[in-house]
């Protein structure tokens, strides 16, 4: 946009310059057309502008609105022309708008093949797998029957399911567990985000969304992960302003391309969101998003299998009981589980120990403002 700025002012500069006069009264361009060295007149709404043939600079001066003047004019032989400045200051804003609306169509087109080569790569391998996500078990293994049918669509006579929702408060994993079920499936994986489809310019969303499906069927059997689903996916308000209206036709882009799917397609989306209740009614009924997963805070046996995932480089002090170290992070997230013991062992090494102790952990719970209770570690 600062380009185009730049280019359309160089433009109104130029046209200036080109149009430039040189004002001289009135009986100056007398006393030049008594000496006939008038060659020609240019007469506007409230001036005129004349060339004389001694020199090739523009002046211009006051119209005189004689009921001859014209006439005189023509009788001496002088080229005259008659133009009004409205016409000409129409003519330069008109180019100016069309210089500006096909630059803006251009930056556009631009714009929507850089989103396609750049926002929604298709990685080959995600380089994860469950054997980095602890526990949750019985949610692996429903998963992997239901995604085994994109690698064999002819495996079961039953329709594919075309969507699943990952729900459940933010840190727990949902973005790491759909890039390992790519990685254990081995299909191609996108990776999106609500935020990637906002756009300021109109309709851009929708054809996002459509880009976004073209390319997945041009590399099937693929996963379409969207993170913040909630942010494009938002129920529907049909009195709402610009962005309101932009949010629709999101929706109705998206129920479109799923709808569009066939059996053969391997294509599935997974969406994951920490306000289902919030999400279009349409877009998570039966056909669309078929099943629903709750991924929850950690319980008891998935915070001892973290606090090993996260420490095996780190060997805990004999104070840490593992199990009273799991109780401690009772209701907290994966994610704030991994940054208490993170920060611990950066401690630690800031201390020159070996091993995390009890201290560590308290004084890295003050420092990330992430509370545990202090109290089952004691």
């Amino acid at each position: 946009m600062i380009a185009i700025g730049i280019v359309l002012s160089l433009f109104i500069g130029l046209v200036a310059y080109f149009n430039r006069t040189m004002h001289v009264a009135y009986i100056d361009f007398y006393e030049e057309l008594e000496k006939q060295n008038i060659q020609k007149v240019v007469i506007e709404d409230e001036n005129i502008k004349f060339l004389k043939k001694s020199d090739d600079i523009w002046y211009d001066t006051d119209h005189p609105h004689t009921d001859d003047f014209k006439e005189r004019l023509l009788l001496d032989s002088i080229e005259v022309t008659t133009q009004s400045a409205s016409k000409t200051f129409t003519l330069i804003t008109d180019i100016v708008f069309y210089l500006f609306f096909f630059m803006a169509i251009g930056l556009g087109a631009y714009k929507l093949t850089e989103i396609s080569r750049v926002t929604f790569k298709v990685i080959k391998h995600t380089n994860v797998t469950f054997d980095d996500i602890a526990g949750m078990k019985k949610l692996k293994e429903e998963m992997l029957e239901v995604v085994a049918i994109l690698k064999d669509p002819n495996k079961s006579k039953a329709r594919p399911i075309k969507g699943i929702i990952l729900e459940g408060p933010p840190g727990n994993g949902k973005t790491l567990f759909a890039k390992a079920l790519a990685s254990e499936t081995d299909v191609n994986f996108i990776a999106t985000k609500g935020a990637d489809f906002q756009s300021a310019m109109m309709s851009m969303g929708a054809n996002k969304i459509k880009m976004l499906f073209k390319k997945a069927t041009r590399h099937k059997p693929c996963i379409i992960f969207i993170d913040e689903f909630d942010g494009i996916g938002e129920r529907r308000n049909y009195t709402g302003t610009g962005v309101d209206k932009e949010n629709n036709r999101i929706i109705t882009a998206m129920l479109n391309e799923m709808d569009g799917f066939k059996a053969l397609d391997g294509v599935l989306v997974i969406a994951a969101t920490n306000s289902y209740q919030s999400l279009d009614a349409a877009l998570i009924r039966p056909g669309r998003f078929d099943l629903k997963f709750n991924i929850a805070n950690p319980d008891l046996e998935t915070r001892k299998e973290l606090i090993s995932l996260y420490t095996k480089n780190k060997q805990l002090s004999k104070d840490i009981n593992t199990d009273k170290l799991a109780e401690c992070f009772d209701k907290l997230s994966c994610a704030a589980i991994e940054t208490i013991l993170n920060e611990a062992a950066i401690l630690a090494t800031m201390e020159k120990q070996e091993e995390l102790t009890v201290k560590n952990i308290i004084e890295a719970s003050a420092r990330t403002g992430v509370k545990i209770d202090v109290k089952k570690i004691l």
